[in-house]
């Protein structure tokens, strides 16, 4: 269907730890919030993150986007991301809103160029470590 992308960035972690590896970032599932409220539906994105380094990690936060053919349609952000373990994973479920603006823009270049076979997507998250690796 396309291209999955994930960008991480852990500046605090990569500054202080010569041997650090960034963590892994996986989606696991996708689909519409069911306590969804409103004209703008929300989706429930889950998320896997896996850590190859020897230290936890205990995130502060974690702001992320879905792009489709370039334009941003999904993003969101939050506080609540769970402690990784060394050499462990952790599964989560974030809600992203839709952007408007670039949803409409998308939906323009679709219709008006009708000859895809497929879209180029991709996700981006920004995960905030704090000072982790001391």
């Amino acid at each position: 269907m396309g291209l999955l992308t994930v960008l991480l960035g852990l500046s605090a972690c990569a500054a202080l730890s010569g041997s650090y590896e960034k963590p892994q970032v996986n989606i696991t599932s996708f689909t519409l919030a069911p306590n969804t409220v409103g004209m703008a539906p929300r989706f429930d994105i889950g998320i896997q993150i896996i850590n190859p380094n020897r230290s936890a990690l205990p995130f502060r936060g974690m702001t992320y986007a879905v792009e489709i053919e370039g334009y941003q349609i999904l993003s969101g952000a939050t506080p609540d991301i769970p402690t990784v373990p060394a050499y462990g994973q952790a599964d989560f479920v974030i809600q992203a809103s839709p952007d408007l603006f670039g949803s409409a823009r998308l939906l323009g270049d679709l219709f008006s160029n009708n000859q895809r076979s497929s879209l180029e997507y991709g996700f981006s998250a920004r995960l905030d470590a704090g000072r982790c690796c001391r």
